[in-house]
């Protein structure tokens, strides 16, 4: 049976409830000097906040090398009673240093492997990530390795889209040249990029396309995200979205990110789509998106 690989274990679909479904406790990165997420008890906190919203599952996109804190999950998600899917798969070059690079690159598709199938904490997702409006050699590298392990294992793929670009060549390589399923690839940051054609496009090829980082002033989230999800929905697709908080610095703790999922935003979907719509893409959507059929 199609089960979500949390931390705690695997979980059926079903049980999940309410999904952040793309959002980080723990995250490092060079290119964010002082904005690190590593305070444990600022994670709990955050995780308490979405509870006691109704939350009952937050996916953590951050992959190897940026700081997951997989031993940190487990007692997390007991303690606040939120399920929580951990990440493997390796980021854009820029979020590491050359030596990191060149020490996970030999073997990537094993070692996602073993994050997912074997490690003390296993990971329920394969994260990669495009470049800017297309795919450089790190990106074609890395989801290789990516599509491996899927194959390997069912894992569904999480893809960061620089600034929401790049949708079709990453469905071109992953499901077009890899063959990995469109139903087992999530696409990240689609409302960074207001394209609506691209939004279709990708909903009619199969793939989840996430909605990301809401009150991010300088991207299109919030203002355009109404519409965005209008047009998916009025065409038949919305059984192709999910939403997220993508909290990725310190100084967005305790403002948007988690607490404004389903504080905010959640109201205003109900209100502008409907009850159904917002039960779809918060629930049932990720239900399926994260599931897959685990090898024993």
């Amino acid at each position: 049976m199609s089960a979500v690989r949390t931390v705690l274990g695997d979980l059926p679909a079903g049980e999940l409830g309410v999904c952040d479904a793309h959002d980080h406790l723990f995250l490092r990165s060079p290119l964010l000097p002082g904005q690190e997420l590593d305070d444990r008890d600022a994670a709990a906190a955050e995780l308490r906040a979405f509870r006691e919203l109704g939350g009952g599952t937050v996916v953590q996109w951050t992959p190897r090398g940026m700081g997951r804190r997989l031993a940190e999950l487990p007692g997390l998600a007991r303690e606040t009673g939120v399920h929580i899917v951990a990440a493997t798969g390796l980021h854009q070059a820029v979020h590491y240093g050359p030596d990191v690079l060149e020490r996970v690159d030999d073997g990537l598709m094993e070692s996602f492997i073993a994050d997912l199938t074997t490690a003390p904490v296993r990971a329920g997702l394969i994260k990669v990530a495009g470049g800017f409006h297309g795919l450089d050699d790190h990106a074609r590298r890395t989801m290789a390795a990516a599509a491996g392990a899927h194959h390997a294992t069912g894992a569904p793929i999480a893809v960061h889209l620089e600034l929401g670009t790049g949708a079709m060549d990453v469905l071109d390589l992953l499901c077009g040249q890899l063959g990995v399923a469109p139903g087992k690839v999530v696409l990240g940051h689609l409302g960074r990029c207001p394209d609506t054609r691209t939004h279709l496009r990708a909903a009619r090829a199969g793939a989840y396309l996430a909605f990301d980082g809401p009150s991010r002033a300088h991207h299109a989230t919030d203002w355009r995200l109404f519409d965005a999800l209008t047009a998916l929905a009025e065409a038949g697709h919305a059984d192709r979205v999910l939403l997220g908080g993508d909290t990725t610095t310190a100084a967005a703790r305790g403002g948007p990110g988690m607490p404004h999922l389903l504080r905010v935003l959640r109201p205003a979907l109900a209100e502008e789509l409907g009850e159904d719509f917002v039960r779809q893409v918060l629930v049932g959507n990720p239900a399926r998106a994260f599931a897959a059929d685990w090898p024993r």
